[in-house]
């Protein structure tokens, strides 16, 4: 069932807006890693191979997140905060150890962080009314 625009809330929008901008920033970076393929030093192709088509697989699925939430079906909610747990824990993991960056974790963890409140409060948004 999908809601008509009148009934996006402005919460919806942001999710929205941030899960197509997470999906296209994953579009880079596999064609990054794609250009790393063909110009970098691999230790293993069959691995930057395995990499590139795991980053374009989660592109799409962010991409249909996206789309879901913005046609109003539950599943693009659940999937998005789901996206939204492991990119903060990639966020965390950006601080620790010895090539830790912090500009790196924020970049990533604000984002994350902005899109899960927002996706939970388009899912409260979202509730049937009495």
């Amino acid at each position: 069932m999908s809601s008509p625009a009148a009934e996006r809330t402005p919460a919806t929008r942001v999710a929205v807006a941030l899960l197509a901008l997470e999906a296209a920033a994953l579009v880079v970076l596999a064609g990054w890693q794609v250009v790393e393929l063909f110009g970098g030093q691999l230790a293993s192709i069959a691995t930057s191979i395995a990499l590139v088509v795991m980053t374009l697989a989660a592109a799409a699925a962010v991409a249909a997140f996206a789309f879901a939430v913005w046609t109003g079906r539950s599943w693009g909610r659940s999937g998005g905060v789901v996206a939204q747990v492991l990119i903060f824990a990639v966020a965390v993991g950006a601080v620790q150890g010895g090539a830790a960056h912090w500009g790196i974790s924020a970049l990533l963890a604000a984002p994350a962080v902005v899109a899960f409140v927002a996706l939970i409060l388009s899912a409260k948004g979202a509730a049937p009314r009495a």
